[in-house]
């Protein structure tokens, strides 16, 4: 974390500049895509960002990591720590876990519901049990806590020109989109953690089951019923997509370069797996750089537009966005999806 970006959102204290900076770096490492858009944000609303996407990796981390030597029962106890320090944080602004002390902070400063929270720690309390999901309905409620509240939760920090009760479906959605896209691209890295994300009752109408999977994952051999099935899964993506879509004109304008940003890069995604030939039981499709750094140089001259355009005589600190700061913590070929 920049000390420009710290400053510009009034945060001080050293120990949470530290614990700010700690989730910046879960961000920038684990989440690629999202840490380039976010780049793309006005300074100061940048922290908040991190904060929220670092707890987000912290805790999935815990449940997803392929370190052999962590038991289930450590995964347990380690995510029930989690929880409980969690809760703690919320209620008293406090934690001596960074990664909480600026999720904390962040609620505090942006008044989040705090069920955004419980929700998502509910799921990631699932995936230490549940390897598999029989519908895709069974999956939508996995996707509320794991994907959906993140958008909501993003709603707060990033502001919109509409009530937030409207652009808040559109907000789910593209968390949801994300994480189908997610589901979809590591298809084979989640086999190898014990779990299939997509629905079996999608994989069964093209003839595919778990064990199918695993054995083409195992002997590297392809199958038209998966390919078939993962195109299936990629348009049942590409239609969430179309459903978050008209959220981005709902957002703050000088909000909308780093939210679109991180729409067409993900999904990018799903262009890469369909251009691999849906490979991805098999490997991970990766956009290519060109054009990463193409949606990117877009995003920074719209967010140049918007921030000349937009009447501001100084930057929007975070109470702007939600309302006055609470006291500071002690710590067929698949359509494409365009966004205009």
């Amino acid at each position: 974390m920049s000390d420009r970006e710290l400053d510009a959102a009034g945060i001080h204290e050293p120990a949470l500049r530290s614990a700010y900076t700690r989730c910046r770096q879960l961000n920038a490492c684990h989440g690629k895509t999202y840490f380039l858009a976010t780049r793309l944000l006005p300074v100061e609303r940048r922290p908040a960002v991190h904060a929220l996407y670092g707890f987000a990796r912290w805790a999935d981390d815990i449940v997803d990591s392929l370190d052999t030597t962590h038991t289930p029962e450590q995964r347990t106890a380690d995510l029930l720590r989690l929880q409980s320090d969690l809760e703690r944080g919320l209620r008293d602004a406090d934690s001596a876990e960074p990664v909480v002390l600026a999720l904390a902070d962040t609620a505090s400063r942006y008044r989040i519901d705090h069920r955004h929270f419980i929700d998502f720690m509910a799921s990631m309390r699932s995936d230490l049990e549940v390897t598999d999901y029989a519908t895709y309905e069974d999956l939508r409620i996995y996707m509320h806590g794991s994907a959906a509240v993140i958008g909501l939760q993003m709603l707060s920090v990033l502001g919109t020109t509409v009530p937030r009760e409207e652009a808040a479906p559109h907000a789910a959605a593209l968390g949801v989109a994300f994480q189908l896209t997610n589901f979809l691209r590591d298809v084979g890295e989640d086999l190898d953690r014990g779990r299939v994300y997509l629905p079996a009752d999608l994989l069964a109408a093209h003839g595919v089951d778990r064990e199918r999977l695993q054995w083409s994952r195992n002997t590297g051999r392809r199958d038209h019923r998966i390919t078939a099935a993962l195109k299936s899964a990629e348009l049942l993506t590409r239609g969430i997509y179309r459903e978050a879509a008209p959220g981005i004109a709902m957002l703050d304008p000088v909000s909308r370069p780093c939210i679109r940003t991180a729409f067409v890069l993900y999904a990018a995604i799903l262009d890469a797996i369909a251009d691999d030939g849906y490979a991805a039981v098999h490997r991970r499709a990766v956009v290519p750089r060109r054009r990463r750094t193409a949606v990117a140089l877009d995003g920074l001259v719209r967010i140049v537009a918007a921030r000349a355009t937009t009447r501001s005589p100084r930057r929007a600190a975070p109470q702007d966005v939600k309302g006055p700061r609470r006291p500071t913590p002690r710590h067929s070929e698949p359509a494409r999806v365009e966004v205009a």
